[in-house]
């Protein structure tokens, strides 16, 4: 089988001006979300291989690419979780299911 890739996008504004701790519990929240939300094998193998994950960490410029990257992804039926923090109501980042 295809080594599975985790992706995160993160909101390049805020990556810019929030502690990074700050930044990397929102990337967290966003993948514990796609564990949560998605069942299936290809979810499951990779969560399971605890020690092999691999992830990707990109950057969309600002908060309106981010949330039109997931609108992108929703219409093309790619599962993933757009974070979004409160009560700021602000997107921070979206984490993708593992894919091949």
């Amino acid at each position: 089988m295809a080594k599975l890739v985790q992706y995160i996008i993160v909101n390049g504004e805020i990556a810019k001006t929030w502690p990074k701790g700050a930044l990397i519990a929102q990337c967290c929240h966003a993948v514990a979300a796609v564990n949560h939300l998605f069942s299936d094998t290809e979810t499951a193998e990779y969560f399971s291989d605890l020690d092999n994950m691999h992830k990707v960490v990109l950057e969309a410029p600002t908060a309106s690419k981010l949330v039109d990257l997931g609108e992108l992804l929703q219409q093309n039926e790619i599962k993933h979780k757009v974070w979004i923090e409160q009560p700021e109501n602000l997107p921070t980042c979206i984490a993708l299911k593992p894919y091949p």
